[in-house]
């Protein structure tokens, strides 16, 4: 049944239909999983004492702004919260701002066994990293996303791909839970949705006006933009000059709409943080002759991972799935193996 949003929300349906069991990134078959609306949701995070709430490696500021979100929305209810993330040990220091660092716990800290383990904006188990087996030991499972190829690894899944950013989903959750949103929350909120909009350059009216509300609260919208998006050490214009100097445009390729596409070797950004690297594909995809851009970011020796991004005519998203992947239509991403060659003609063989 699809996700029922504060914007349109209908009649919830008391029995949400049980999907059957969904095969993880690897292959092996997980617990039958089944959807729930919003009010499913809150019932679960009301049922909990002690929850574990999970961002995606390598986080972004959509998954740690709304698992903090999400963290502070559950320590003012007295229950028992640890955020985190398996990887790297540390914050981005772009988002180390965000309110509620204190509930980040370190990998080796994060409880075994709690009520309820919460995902946040992590479409595959995969994206968990080191920290997926807490997975294993939870009573309850509840996802909530916005990615289309999510794969339904919880037991309770609460995926709206219409909304741009998981935290769209955040507020739509918090308004049905009888959470206010003030400006910590907005904050975090703020930060996963202008991040996952581009600045707002792509998305529906309901994005605007979410930011709009909170901006309301009081928060900076400009400082936390510029922090996120227009900070970068020193050290990001070097490897720029050295990724952007093996840029190359095939003007044939994805049916002829084009694909500009660089590399980035681990020399080039030993020195730098993932947030720094993730930032080159906005950069690419600014070439006006492609309607599609990659990033290959080298991990280990013929091990990348890969950014996908798309204009308006290439679903990015059936591109990358079907590499291994997932993602939105416009944005996407997966990992590749294999030499320059070899990964450039897996991704032009794909986009056909």
């Amino acid at each position: 049944m699809p996700v029922t949003t504060t914007n349109n929300a209908p009649v919830p349906d008391p029995n949400p239909p049980v999907i059957p069991a969904h095969r993880d990134d690897v292959g092996v078959p997980l617990v039958p999983s089944g959807s729930v609306d919003l009010h499913g949701a809150v019932a679960l995070l009301d049922a909990a004492a002690t929850v574990t709430v999970l961002c995606h490696i390598n986080p972004d500021a959509d998954t740690l702004g709304s698992g903090l979100a999400l963290g502070l929305a559950l320590e003012r209810r007295g229950v028992a919260v640890q955020v985190a993330f398996g990887s790297p040990a540390s914050m981005p220091e772009s988002m180390r701002s965000l309110p509620g660092r204190h509930l980040v716990a370190p990998v080796a800290d994060v409880r075994r066994e709690v009520d309820l383990v919460v995902t946040v904006d992590c479409g595959t188990a995969g994206r968990l990293g080191v920290l997926r087996d807490r997975l294993d030991t939870a009573p309850n499972v509840l996802v909530i996303d916005h990615h289309l190829s999510n794969t339904r690894f919880g037991t309770h899944n609460l995926i709206d791909p219409e909304s741009e950013a998981t935290a769209m989903v955040l507020a739509d959750l918090f308004d049905a839970w009888g959470v206010e949103i003030d400006a910590a929350l907005a904050h975090c909120l703020y930060a996963g949705l202008v991040t996952d909009t581009g600045s707002f350059r792509w998305g529906r009216p309901q994005a605007h006006g979410l930011a709009e509300r909170l901006l309301a609260t009081g928060i900076d919208g400009t400082s936390i933009t510029r922090t996120l998006l227009d900070t970068h050490p020193f050290g990001w214009l070097p490897m720029l000059s050295s990724v952007l100097a093996t840029a190359t445009l095939e003007r044939d390729a994805a049916q002829g709409r084009g694909l500009v596409y660089a590399f980035v070797r681990r020399t080039d950004s030993a020195h730098l943080g993932p947030e720094e690297v993730e930032s080159v594909i906005d950069i690419v995809r600014t070439t006006a002759e492609a309607e599609v851009a990659a990033v290959f970011k080298e991990v280990a020796p013929e091990e990348w991972t890969v950014s996908l991004r798309a204009k308006t005519a290439v679903d990015v998203s059936a591109v990358a799935t079907a590499l291994g992947g997932g993602g939105h239509r416009l944005a996407a991403g997966y990992t590749a193996h294999g030499d320059t060659d070899r990964i450039v003609a897996a991704l032009r063989g794909m986009l056909g």
